[in-house]
């Protein structure tokens, strides 16, 4: 019955914003929709390793980032299509995960967390030095001006994020109810202990960083059409990192609808701040939220809920 209603609201949603592209005359609010679902993705993706199986990843904005320069180095190859674009540079991202776990996973702790962050830097230190996706003067992708029946190509990308959000929520549901899930939560609780029960522990956490890394690409890859032109400070943002971090924490780290509620909140702040304060802002934003709710509330609005209705039972 669960699994309907998920279906159920996704349809709707989708339905919904088909309909409102014609009503909806103002192209920034679909800019505005489009961050807001991208970070859906990045913090649900983070969440499979920070949340489910208690491996910090400060790496984000790596993989988000060579999920955009991977489209364009398709986008200069042969001109490949966004519907091309996410699927590869997922693969990509997700064979980067696999690596990045076989160097990284046997550290914890701390040093993951430091690894992770390490090869983010190494990876914009290899894009600023590659003049075939432009190195440090960034690259231009000239995207259509109009795509049918969407009208504007943006909201064509809004609606296309919109479906790679619902991807990233179902499979973080899926692991959330599956046996892998319950052995990254065993992970998560106490790992030697895991080990000692015959789980696979390494296995599982290859599975979820290739995972992981798949879903941070899909959301990176349709990026260079988005901005038009991509430079490796923007791509390897450090704000991609911190809200991948601080979105799920925010709302809640144990559950697949923590990171959504946080990435709809903290996203949405962040728009409202960007245009009547300063995008500047959107930093101090994040992390006086994310001190607020670290002191205050642990396990974030998730936590709060349960607690809440749990005192009520």
């Amino acid at each position: 019955m669960t699994r309907f209603w998920i279906g159920a609201g996704a349809v709707i949603a989708i339905g919904l914003l088909l309909a409102v592209t014609d009503i909806i005359a103002n192209s920034f609010w679909f800019f505005a929709a489009y961050v807001v679902l991208q970070y859906v993705v990045l913090a649900t993706a983070w969440n499979i390793m920070g949340g489910y199986m208690g491996y910090v990843n400060f790496g984000s904005a790596g993989f988000f980032a060579i999920g955009a320069y991977t489209a364009i180095v398709l986008y200069n190859l042969v001109k490949a299509p966004l519907l091309v674009m996410i699927p590869l540079s997922g693969i990509v991202c997700g064979l980067m995960g696999l690596g990045m776990g076989y160097l990284t996973l046997r550290l914890r702790g701390v040093y993951f967390a430091i690894g992770t962050l390490a090869l983010a830097v190494v990876l914009e230190t290899l894009m600023v030095n590659w003049d075939y996706v432009g190195g440090a003067t960034g690259a231009y992708v000239i995207r259509p001006r109009t795509l049918e029946p969407f009208g504007d190509y943006v909201k064509f990308l809004t609606f296309v994020m919109l479906v790679l959000a619902v991807i990233a929520v179902a499979a973080a549901r899926w692991i959330e109810r599956a046996k892998f899930g319950r052995g990254l939560h065993a992970i998560r609780d106490d790992e030697i202990a895991a080990e000692c029960a015959g789980i696979p522990t390494l296995r599982l956490k290859l599975i979820a960083t290739t995972l992981s890394g798949f879903l941070m690409g899909i959301a990176g890859a349709p990026f260079p059409l988005y901005v038009g032109f991509v430079e490796p400070a923007s791509a390897f943002n450090l704000a991609y990192a911190v809200n991948a971090i601080a979105m799920p924490m925010i709302g809640g780290t144990t559950m697949w609808a923590g990171p959504v509620i946080g990435a709809l909140l903290l996203g949405t702040a962040q728009q409202i701040a960007n245009v009547t304060i300063s995008s500047e802002l959107n930093l101090l934003i994040v992390g006086l939220v994310l001190v607020l709710f670290v002191t205050l509330a642990p396990e974030g609005i998730v936590g709060l809920v349960r607690k809440y209705f749990g005192r009520g039972r």
